[in-house]
């Protein structure tokens, strides 16, 4: 159980107005969620931190954590994609000479 945060009765942990004296009582403030393509964006340009970020919010910011994740996954692909190329490029110049 609760208490009125004004006259101190009883009351329901779910109520939203004291019964007794009628204020209202403080709700939880929701919480933004909305997948921001910026945070996409940082993942991306800053692998560790959207892994970080996605760990973080994974459970309360389930789309921004999706988006911070996401960037990173594709920036690690793009990295690996880039050293596979350069190899493949090397291996080749190599080979030419």
């Amino acid at each position: 159980m609760a208490f009125c945060r004004k006259c101190g009765a009883e009351i329901n942990d779910q109520a939203t107005v004291c019964p007794r004296c009628g204020v209202p009582q403080e709700t939880k403030p929701e919480v933004v969620d909305n997948g921001g393509f910026l945070w996409g964006l940082l993942g991306c340009c800053i692998p560790l931190v959207g892994l970080i970020l996605f760990l973080v919010w994974k459970d309360t910011k389930p789309k921004t954590s999706k988006a911070a994740g996401i960037g990173a996954l594709v920036a690690v692909i793009a990295y690996v994609l880039f050293y596979v190329l350069m190899f493949v490029i090397g291996l080749g110049a190599a080979m030419y000479y």
